[in-house]
């Protein structure tokens, strides 16, 4: 990392035990009325336990330490600052936000634009994944607000003529822990190279790690920390259940479950971007409204699926972690942990999906044989061990001759789809997640597949 600042110890922020009971508004903590309206239309009634505490902070012109867990208003916490500063000296290229996901930066931006849009905030998304050159566009119209994943951002500093970052005054980075564990160290690096030295840092970050600590050494200048939970915890209204079940019935009991649960709008967290597709074929076969989310489809395909599913078109939305971090969709009712996470601290962040801004929601974790010490080290993590989910298993067992078929059909789906990969044809573009592209159409309702035609 770059050479340490001095005062690198970062002061805590005093504790508004008494001032939380009496600042209730937006306007309490200092910022501006038309970002007050502007929190309104949102909905936004009151702030957050994170933005109580950053925001007088930040509009002091302090750098900042944010700990927060996931779902607890972060983008609030650094949006309104710098939309604040903004007002008062407008300037293009302004700020700075980086996130380790693209959907992430999507988000982000999302909500820039709807805080900003009465003032006119221009913003700008550049992440992998999608068209450079139109990216080179947008930023030559030199916006407001970058939003970035830092190699896309690299790579544009690099090739993109006449751009570069010199007169940046606010550098945000957003879910640092994550940025650090997918290795852009060396990216993060480069670009703390190429902005200005005399800018204001805000770091959000929902654990502590070493990494973070090196990070905040070299680009912060005496932070104030605001940590909202320094212990890892899940949100008080989520229901956690378990369910401990041999490994080969995996996908019996998670048909169970949806048709227990039906009526409610599921998050499926798979291990694998092969996992994730295979099990949307299979539920697609049985008549469930699913769709996957991971890293092997392209852009486009992604953030489509994510708006069928924000918009309600789909109920269950399958996903590896790219979208267990920071992604803000309100009405999961239930996460299911098909594949248990290797990392603890994932935990925290999938069930983190549900149970959003004061809602209720279940989780529900699938324990096989391979996964009790993995399971062991969740539970002392949340520090609670949790309840098992209700089943029962004659009935689970009733549903195994249609899950085998829709299986045998999900593989044979794949291996089509696989094949058609290798020797790609006109349609080929399409074979994303629509109900149509892999053959999904053959249901299983009468056990009987139909013939397929040459398509």
């Amino acid at each position: 990392m770059a050479a340490p600042e001095e005062h690198d110890s970062a002061t805590e922020a005093p504790q508004p035990a008494v001032q939380e009971e009496e600042t209730k508004t937006f306007k309490d903590l200092g910022v501006t009325d038309v970002l007050c309206e502007a929190c309104d239309q949102l909905g936004w009634t009151k702030p957050t336990k994170i933005q109580i505490e950053a925001i007088p902070l930040a509009l002091q012109g302090r750098d900042i330490i944010g700990l927060a867990e996931t779902g607890s208003g972060k983008t609030g916490a650094f949006a309104l600052p710098i939309l604040n500063a903004l007002l008062e000296t407008p300037q293009r290229l302004f700020a700075l936000v980086l996130t380790p996901t693209r959907e992430l930066a999507f988000q982000i931006s999302e909500q820039f634009e709807a805080l900003g849009s009465s003032i006119g905030v221009q913003s700008a998304v550049i992440v992998g994944g999608i068209d450079s050159m139109s990216q080179s566009l947008a930023l030559a119209k030199k916006p407001h607000i970058i939003i970035a994943t830092p190699g896309r951002l690299i790579d544009h500093l690099e090739n993109t003529k006449g751009f570069n970052l010199r007169a940046l005054k606010y550098l945000v980075m957003d879910e640092a822990d994550r940025i650090l564990n997918m290795d852009f160290e060396t990216e993060v690096d480069k670009i703390l190279k190429v902005i200005p030295r005399d800018r204001k840092t805000f770091l959000f970050s929902a654990t502590m790690t070493k990494k973070v600590q090196k990070l905040q050494r070299a680009a912060l200048k005496n932070p104030v920390k605001c940590a909202v939970s320094s212990k890892y915890q899940t949100v008080e209204k989520l229901q956690q259940y378990y369910l401990f079940i041999p490994s080969k019935f995996k996908d019996t009991y998670l048909v169970y479950i949806l048709n227990e649960l039906a009526g409610n709008s599921f998050m499926i967290f798979c291990s694998t971007c092969n996992n994730t597709q295979r099990t949307a074929l299979l539920l697609r076969n049985l008549g469930f409204t699913a769709i996957p989310l991971h890293g092997q489809m392209s852009q486009s395909k992604r953030l489509g699926s994510l708006n069928k599913f924000k918009a309600k078109a789909r109920s269950i939305l399958l996903a590896t972690d790219v979208a267990s971090r920071g992604l803000d969709i309100p009405h999961v009712d239930v996460v299911v942990n098909f594949d248990i996470p290797t990392h603890s601290k994932d935990y925290i962040h999938r069930v983190g999906r549900t149970a959003r801004a004061g809602r209720s929601g279940k989780a529900i974790t699938f324990v096989t044989q391979y996964d009790v010490e993995l399971f062991q080290r969740i539970e002392h993590l949340i520090g609670k061990k949790l309840p098992v989910f209700p089943t029962q298993d004659d009935e689970v067992m009733m549903l195994t001759e249609r899950v085998a078929e829709a299986q045998r059909f999900a593989r044979m789906e794949l291996r089509e789809h696989g094949e058609k990969k290798k020797r790609p044809r006109e349609d080929a573009g399409d074979n994303d997640d629509t109900e149509g592209a892999m053959g999904v159409r053959n249901k299983v309702a009468g056990g009987k597949m139909k013939k397929r035609k040459g398509r």
